[in-house]
């Protein structure tokens, strides 16, 4: 059987490639004056004192720096009455576990920080096989505060602010989208309480013994980070998706 997908000589690949191969880089050059956008920004003072959970016991938001300038926090969906972390963001740690040691000796320190009682972030730490740092903010205002969660009286007031707006988010919509509901299911909570945790990215600095927030995005704005989807960008049915296909990675039935 033949393809249906457009075929040519090894000369019109060339072409066609090269022709890409110029869009790719004016794509480069775009993302790298993003980031120098991105580094551009006001950095706000941080005044208010926030304390987590580590493996090193009681720590404050100066702490988890671990002596360098820079921190990058990865806000991992682990509400406290989840039993096992997001499979998205679970997808996602696997992509920067090999990452976080190159980070610390390049002067940043990458952390995951979650509401869900150290005990529990951490026995599901050993599940996945991980070794990046992750500290519980659950007495903490610090994920309210960078907007990934959100309480009960927000949702009853709609005053859910995801992503630099109000609502409009397909996790706020009414009834609870099926594959909320299936990514509940399969954290063992249900859909309203799962969506009161957000994924998301922020980042810190620490100059003269002051802590400035730097930057934070939420929802899409995380996909650069998100290494499977790089990967299948590339692949040549690109990511080909119908709906959740995605698992745990100790819960493929092939490895």
């Amino acid at each position: 059987m033949s393809t249906k997908h457009t075929t040519g000589t090894r000369e019109q690949w060339l072409a066609a490639r090269l022709e890409l191969l110029a869009a790719e880089k004016a794509l480069t050059h775009r993302s790298d004056e993003v980031a120098l956008q991105r580094q551009a920004l006001p950095w706000v003072r941080i005044d208010k004192t926030y304390r987590f959970d580590t493996d090193d016991g009681p720590a404050t938001l100066a702490d988890l720096f671990k002596g360098r300038s820079q921190l990058l926090v990865y806000h991992f969906m682990f509400g406290p009455d989840y039993k096992a972390g997001c499979p998205s963001c679970s997808s996602i740690a696997d992509g920067f576990n090999g990452v976080f040691v190159h980070l610390a000796n390049h002067d940043v320190t990458l952390m995951a920080v979650s509401r869900a009682p150290l005990a529990k972030l951490l026995a599901y730490r050993q599940r996945m096989g991980w070794a990046f740092p992750w500290a519980s903010s659950s007495e903490s205002d610090f994920n309210f505060d960078f907007n990934v969660s959100f309480s009960e009286v927000q949702e009853r007031e709609g005053s859910v602010e995801y992503n630099y707006r109000r609502g409009g988010h397909a996790m706020d919509m009414t009834p609870v989208p099926k594959p909320v509901e299936e990514f509940a299911a399969s954290c063992g909570t249900d859909g309203q309480t799962y969506r009161r945790d957000r994924p998301g990215i922020s980042a810190f600095v620490m100059e003269d013994g002051e802590i400035y927030h730097t930057y934070s995005a939420y929802a899409r704005g995380v996909d650069a980070i998100w290494g499977m989807y790089q990967w299948l960008d590339r692949a040549p049915l690109g990511r080909n998706e119908t709906g959740i296909w995605w698992q745990r990675h100790d819960e493929y039935a092939v490895r």
